[in-house]
């Protein structure tokens, strides 16, 4: 746990309700009279809101968009407005932008199919940068009068998912769900060069063929379940349904620019390089012989805990607290500056069923702080504490197959800009 920023300022934690909302100052309830609290969006059209209390008192998450499609990635722009694409496929993928004072939902762009996107980041001049669920990175400027359709600004990022600009304006993205690890840097005239890897749950070092299937390597086979079915006695897995290979999935910078942190869905863990004045990695690589040469070693593993099981997109505050969801978990999740991890919510479990598949959280995906609210995008996939997918408010009997929503307890966060993601 070492290297988080220390306790600054003789910064005080509060309980609301019961609830611990890490170093940030946090109200238990939203003061009214302060300009710097968004309005609560009225709702319009298929962005009907919907409200879910928490299991801790005081804590509630309101839906601002059902959508029609799945979506994953999340981000804001200066005025506090929200982006997110729905996974279209062969069609053309729709970016929806939903403003931040009023709820409204508007088409603001779209992805060249075939697409399924992922991450999103903003540049400083505007302009959004979406992972398209192949190889490349999309470039818009979104625009509700006359949504344009994404050119491809970068490609060589087999597995886009998580993305983020660094302090000189390169945009940094993981490989997601290849299970390699790889970490890349896209330059502003969109060279992209591959600059580390986070470890791979497995690798095909010391593999045999065993009936024509190769079998063996380094690492661990982590599993979902139900997918991952197991036997008994020895939990020895039948099949090889259900493995999770994500390693590098989201990925975000502290507010000095100089730090990424990168989540690792598999081991629900949290890995983090630095970078030089140029830009470039300056963290120890290459120690387990086992992997790449450009592989982080084990001392930048900065936390692995039980909590963060299902990690899967990150933000951090100016304070320097990662917040996160842990998808196969149904959480909300916080590491604090100084270290601590702490579950901020948890979907609370069905009287009858005991399972807490039925929201507010359904598979979060996509965490960004927005104003002085945090919202989560939301893609209803059947993994664990989500499985099965039928509760809740969205799904496939629903017609709707995503969803975002916002804490309705807003963070106190002193000095907090936007956007944070950048």
């Amino acid at each position: 746990m070492s290297g988080l920023p220390s306790m600054r300022n003789g910064s005080m934690r509060f309980l609301c309700g019961g609830l611990l909302l890490g170093s940030a100052v946090v109200a238990c309830s939203a003061d009214p009279a302060d300009p710097a609290d968004p309005v609560e969006p009225a709702a319009t059209g298929e962005a009907t809101a919907s409200l879910a209390t928490s299991p801790v008192r005081g804590l509630g998450f309101t839906t601002m968009y059902k959508a029609p499609l799945a979506t994953e990635g999340l981000t804001a722009d200066a005025a506090g407005n929200l982006y997110t694409a729905g996974r279209a496929g062969a069609s053309p993928c729709p970016v929806w932008r939903i403003a931040a004072r009023d709820g409204a939902v508007a088409v603001v762009g779209t992805l060249p199919p075939p697409c399924g996107p992922a991450g999103l980041a903003f540049d400083a001049r505007g302009a959004l940068y979406v992972t398209d669920g192949s190889d490349k990175i999309v470039r818009l400027v979104p625009d509700a009068k006359a949504p344009p359709t994404g050119a491809v600004f970068a490609s060589g990022v087999p597995g886009g998912n998580g993305v983020a600009f660094d302090r000189h304006g390169n945009l940094w993205a993981t490989d997601g769900g290849t299970g390699q690890g790889r970490v890349w840097r896209i330059a502003p005239d969109a060279t992209v060069t591959e600059m580390v890897r986070i470890q791979p749950a497995a690798n095909d070092i010391n593999t045999t063929i065993v009936d024509g299937v190769e079998v063996g390597g380094v690492g661990r086979d982590y599993r979902e379940l139900p997918a991952g079915s197991v036997t008994f006695p020895g939990r020895v897995a039948n099949d090889k349904l259900g493995s999770v290979a994500i390693v590098a999935n989201g990925i975000a910078f502290d507010p000095a620019g100089d730090t990424a942190f990168v989540a690792d869905t598999a081991r629900g863990a949290i890995w983090r390089f630095q970078l030089d004045r140029r830009g470039n990695v300056r963290s120890s690589l290459g120690c387990d012989t086992t992997f790449a040469a450009n592989t982080l070693c084990l001392e930048n593993l900065l936390v692995q805990h039980p909590i963060l099981e299902g990690l899967d997109g990150i933000a951090l505050d100016v304070e320097g607290n990662i917040w996160g969801v842990a998808n196969e978990r149904n959480a909300l999740v916080e590491v604090t500056r100084d270290g601590a991890v702490r579950e901020v919510f948890r979907n609370p479990p069905d009287a009858t069923t005991l399972l807490r598949n039925a929201g507010p959280l359904e598979f979060p995906t996509s965490p960004v702080l927005a104003g002085r609210r945090i919202c989560l995008a939301q893609t209803d996939a059947a993994r664990r504490d989500n499985a099965p997918s039928t509760g809740g408010e969205i799904g496939a009997a629903t017609g709707f197959l995503g969803k975002v929503a916002c804490a309705d307890q807003p963070l106190r966060v002193p000095g907090l800009r936007l956007p944070i993601d950048r």
